[in-house]
């Protein structure tokens, strides 16, 4: 709930950006959970013309078919696999880790995968297997785990690795067209990258951008900034968070990830194969390496389902209100799709706050 004081000034930046909207512009919140936030603040029709467009920032909705169909099959193997809880109901070929987990597969969900080291640790004679997904947010904790279990000779333990990062997904994004104004860039990634990274999407392709947070105030902040580059003609990457975003970024982390990972082609759903997004383990580390260790599917036979669009909504492209399976066939207990299950999942928010407040199509 925003203070009488906080409400006036998101009041008055919401003025100020009307003001600058001269006509229709396109605006990409890279950030899956810049999406949940705009639609929970009933950001959209507030600000039309303006279009705000979900983006490839939910590591669980850009996950390959492939990557799937491997880990329903790691728990087909007899390991004890730990995950988030956002990947259970994400729909495989012909089931789910949810249907797995049904039918006697041991998948765990946990908070941390230093959860999944302490049950390798109580679980000596069983390999456990943790599903990395994410981004460089979530990454280094999943670099201090893999660190440890050597460290402690937890030889059963092992990281599938899904991990992506988010500035060669920027640069596909951008190269290819795009019609976009400007973008919103994530701020918790930011906290980690650092805000100078990203000075690429400006001196590259021309684009103005902001750092963002999370608050009401924060997005309409960073939407003022971009409107005002836009107004000027001067397209830089402005650090709207700055009491978290520094211009280096953590350097703690960077170390831990450079330490851990190594860089490597990478399939995001929606766009293919994306060059040096990967994270995959070093060499040095490679005994806890799951894809290494465990017998899996070198293909999936899985497509995403036609004709579902969840590709098209993380390339902006469309929004969730424009496929014709959102809240009819595709729905949150029966997904086809991982955008509709997905915390962070464009479809998943529009179902829950925008279907209710009448935005329209695009």
């Amino acid at each position: 709930m925003l203070s009488g004081t906080e409400l006036a000034q998101a009041q008055q930046l919401l003025a100020l950006i009307k003001k600058k909207l001269t006509g229709p512009l396109s605006i990409m919140e890279v950030c899956g959970t810049h999406t949940t936030a705009i639609s929970k603040y009933g950001l959209r029709p507030l600000l039309e013309p303006l279009r705000l467009l979900s983006g490839p920032g939910c590591p669980v909705c850009v996950t390959a078919a492939v990557d799937l169909d491997r880990m329903i099959a790691l728990a087909g193997t007899g390991a004890i696999v730990a995950t988030f809880g956002d990947l259970l109901r994400v729909p495989g070929s012909e089931t789910s880790l949810e249907q797995a987990q049904a039918e006697g597969a041991d998948i765990r969900i946990v908070y941390s995968p230093l959860d999944a080291l302490a049950i390798a640790a109580d679980n000596p004679k069983r390999p456990v297997v943790f599903l990395g997904v994410g981004f460089e947010t979530t990454a280094p904790a999943m670099a201090l785990a893999v660190k440890q279990a050597r460290e402690r000779d937890l030889s059963n333990f092992y990281l599938y690795s899904c991990l992506k990062t988010v500035v060669p997904a920027l640069h596909a994004l951008l190269a290819a067209p795009h019609g976009l104004d400007g973008l919103l860039l994530p701020g918790h990634v930011s906290s980690v990258i650092g805000r100078r990274a990203q000075d690429f999407v400006a001196s590259l392709y021309g684009v103005p951008a902001a750092v963002v947070g999370f608050g009401e105030r924060d997005i309409l902040l960073g939407i003022a900034a971009v409107l005002r580059m836009i107004e000027e003609g001067t397209p830089g990457v402005v650090n709207a968070y700055p009491h978290v975003v520094r211009e280096e970024g953590n350097l703690l982390a960077q170390k831990l990830l450079a330490e851990v990972f190594d860089t490597a082609a990478a399939e995001w759903r929606g766009f293919g194969m994306i060059p040096e997004s990967g994270l995959v383990l070093k060499t040095e580390f490679a005994s806890h390496d799951a894809a290494l260790h465990f017998d899996l599917p070198h293909a999936s036979v899985l497509r995403e389902q036609d004709p579902c669009r969840c590709g098209d909504v993380l390339r902006g492209a469309i929004s969730p209100l424009d496929c014709a399976l959102f809240a009819d066939r595709c729905l949150p207990l029966t997904p086809l799709g991982p955008c509709m299950v997905s915390s962070e999942g464009a479809c998943a928010a529009y179902y829950r706050y925008d279907r209710k407040k009448g935005v329209a199509p695009a």
